[in-house]
């Protein structure tokens, strides 16, 4: 995702200045909304990235947690920073074959955690926490700088050595922590191939899909985000289908890897939720509102054409395939987040929402969560992944899956 990141740099200042303002601002009460839970999906807990733009590992993370817990029911907290490690390697790899034309940011897609755990393994947080530089949280600002700044001088030599890639292990081993062989945990030795083993998941079954209507639907396509580094393919579904898959994994209890934009005006995560408002203009005004609005300065004007108080004066965006795919190819909808859907809720006034797990930390009014309306999730997902059993099976049939 990489809205909370267009750079590696933009993605630390963005990420500190969001944890700094929930932590300036918790609140006890939603403001304007009050929520009912419909559907609640047992999800481990909410963790904190922090200053690092490693939200797609957090919420694929979770997400594979959440199906080891669904299909075994054990509860595990997996190391995010081993995914982000081998990532870094791997994508320096490709920097290097591309002639400095790949991605090797922080950023990461809603494939890569599968990616890494079918390939390379897994390990447990306790035994690789990635925090190997004298912080008490995650903090990547020099090490993406460090990063930047050997890849780079890696690509201006004429002929790449065969020393490169052992010296940016030695950053990697240096700031996250040199990966061991073999480890204990519970009282059995395991390697990180044989533990992902252990978790008893198929990882070729977690199926990534979007919907855009620059490709035909029911086929896949790579997405043509920065941080889709991998060059995946993503199954394409109309706009109707999607939401039918959204919600049918969650009806059969399955939690959601969710890619979305996050940069909206009615993202208000300290308050607890995230809609869709249309912009207001003259036309939808008369009287006294009229003329207090042509009366206003062009910046407040644009400032309170998004504004509501609540449910009751909020109108959002009635999203179409047309204009989803609009608000992507204008950038209105960029790859900003990771994040994991676990259920829904209704407003007080039975609007339905989605219940989301963020990775910013538990000091806000939901302790990490909020509360997403249905028109912001059908304009603002980019992507998002389930495991194949929760796709409806006439869906699951003519995408070809089995």
């Amino acid at each position: 995702m990489n809205k909370l990141m267009t750079s590696a740099a933009a993605m630390a200042f963005a990420l500190t200045g969001f944890a700094q303002e929930a932590a300036d601002s918790a609140k006890t009460e939603p403001k304007g909304f009050v929520f009912t839970d419909v559907i609640t999906i047992p999800s481990t807990s909410v963790k904190d990235q922090n200053k690092s733009g490693t939200c797609w590992s957090f919420a694929g993370t979770g997400f594979i947690e959440d199906a080891v817990r669904k299909f075994k029911g054990d509860s595990l907290d997996l190391s995010e920073m081993f995914t982000v490690r081998q990532c870094y390697l791997d994508k320096a790899r490709r920097y290097v074959r591309l002639q400095g034309k790949g991605n090797v940011s922080q950023g990461g897609s809603i494939v890569d955690v599968a990616y890494v755990m079918k390939n390379y393994g897994a390990i447990p947080e306790e035994v690789y926490a990635g925090l190997n530089y004298g912080e008490p949280k995650h903090d990547h600002n020099e090490l993406s700088n460090v990063i930047t700044a050997y890849m780079s001088a890696v690509n201006r030599s004429s002929k790449t050595s065969t020393a490169w890639e052992k010296g940016f292990e030695g950053i990697l081993d240096a700031y996250l922590g040199e990966v061991p062989e073999t480890f204990e945990y519970n009282g059995k030795t395991y390697t990180p191939k044989s533990y992902a083993e252990s978790l008893g998941l198929d990882f070729d079954d977690f199926v990534p899909l979007t919907s855009f209507t620059h490709h035909p639907y029911w086929k896949p396509f790579a997405l043509e985000v920065c941080d889709n580094w991998l060059w995946e393919q993503y199954y394409n579904v109309p706009l109707d289908v999607m939401k039918q898959i959204i919600d049918n994994a969650l009806e059969q209890g399955y939690t959601i890897n969710w890619a979305a934009d996050v940069s909206e005006k009615g993202f208000k995560w300290n308050d607890g939720y995230a809609v869709l408002p249309a912009k207001k203009s003259e036309a939808d005004l008369q009287g006294t509102e009229l003329s207090r609005w042509v009366a206003l300065s062009d910046a407040d004007r644009e400032k309170e054409a998004f504004s509501f108080s609540g449910p009751a004066d909020l109108v959002e965006v009635k999203v179409t395939p047309e204009e989803r795919q609009r608000m992507f190819d204008n950038h209105e909808t960029t790859d900003d987040h990771g994040m994991v859907i676990v259920g829904t809720a209704t407003d007080q006034l039975g609007n339905k929402f989605y219940k989301v797990k963020n990775s910013w930390d538990t000091n806000q009014v939901y302790k990490g969560y909020f509360y997403v309306s249905e028109p912001y999730l059908l304009g603002k997902t980019m992507s998002f992944m389930v495991h194949k059993n929760a796709i409806p099976k006439d869906v699951k049939k003519k995408l070809g899956l089995k």
